[in-house]
């Protein structure tokens, strides 16, 4: 890293205040043009320069593009942490410098208050539709508390949360992990989970919009990966579970929460379910011929439709046989 580059990018008023607010939660361009009172396109150029030098980076999440600080990354330079660390110590000492940081933090209260309202208005769109499908199985409290069980013989490390919808479980895993990977292919609820989870550290979670038979991420990144009610979505199921196999690490787990088989059509055009449940066989071949060794499941019978937990950890040496739907054409 040229530390020349860094100084330099560091060596403007509205640069070291952009870098101060990064390093509070990730932001949009938009966000942080808001805050600052500036343009657009002139917040747009210092970014770059700060992504340049290496102490910012950028994710595109549909049409936005979101900025958060590199500070907190695992493969963090030292000299952007130390940085970081300068701020917080300028922040202190410097009245000045002080007194614009704490107006940015007000406003930046604002966007916060601004993203919670509108999470309010999307729930209050949806509650109907969602009340009436958690009245059909247990309850969310009992889920996650088996959920927790059923992990709890080794860490958690690095999570990623397939299809985390409004956030509930990457906030309820938080703690205990070392980082976690929202992941969700809809943008309106990335935002909503945005909302949920804007209080955690940004070292400590990330945002990423994609689908997930196609995850954007390296292959053995995560320890830990939870499909939490989410596979029933899946037209082919073999493909998120292979992806997923894909990015976990050896000895890594897989938590799959979701259905037994039943036959409530209605769940199909009213949620868009595209599999109504799944039998411990189906699940058991689903694991094993994307390269884990599946755990008896656990049930919960708290309701009409049955909730049911299903583990599955990482073969160290898989040589996974292909899922039955992938033909010739899809593995050239």
């Amino acid at each position: 890293m040229n530390v020349e580059t860094i100084f330099k990018a560091l060596a403007d008023p509205t640069r070291l205040r952009i870098a101060r607010l990064l390093g509070t939660m990730e932001l949009a361009v938009g966000e942080l043009a808001q805050v600052l009172g500036q343009s657009q396109p002139r917040v747009s150029r210092h970014v770059g320069i700060l992504c340049d030098a290496g102490l910012a980076e950028r994710r595109r999440e549909g049409s936005w593009v979101f900025l958060r600080s590199t500070s907190g990354s695992d493969d963090a330079d030292a000299i952007v942490t130390a940085i970081d660390q300068l701020l917080v110590v300028a922040e202190r000492e410097n009245s000045e410098f002080a007194d614009i940081c704490q107006a940015d933090r007000r406003k930046l209260a604002a966007i916060r208050d601004a993203r919670e309202e509108l999470a309010g208005d999307y729930f209050a769109r949806h509650a109907g539709d969602w009340d009436d499908l958690r009245a059909l199985h247990s309850p969310d409290a009992q889920v996650e508390e088996k959920l927790a069980g059923a992990l709890s013989d080794a860490p958690l490390g690095a999570v990623l949360d397939i299809g985390t919808g409004t956030g509930r479980m990457a906030e309820f895993f938080a703690d205990e992990a070392e980082r976690v990977v929202a992941f969700d292919r809809n943008l309106e609820m990335l935002r909503v989970a945005r909302a949920k989870l804007q209080h955690l550290p940004t070292a400590r979670i990330e945002l990423v919009q994609g689908d997930f038979s196609e995850l954007p991420f390296a292959a053995a990144t995560f320890d830990t990966v939870l499909l939490h009610q989410v596979l029933h979505f899946a037209q082919d199921p073999a493909l998120p579970l292979a992806e997923a196999a894909r990015v976990i690490r050896a000895g890594g787990r897989i938590a799959i929460v979701d259905f037994a088989s039943h036959d409530r059509e209605e769940l199909r055009t009213r949620h868009q379910h595209a599999r109504l449940g799944f039998s411990d066989r189906q699940m058991r071949e689903f694991l094993q011929s994307s390269g884990f060794t599946a755990r008896d499941p656990v049930a919960l019978d708290g309701g009409e439709l049955i909730v049911k937990i299903w583990i599955g950890k990482r073969r160290e040496n898989p040589h996974p046989s292909l899922p039955k739907s992938l033909t010739k054409e899809q593995t050239s």
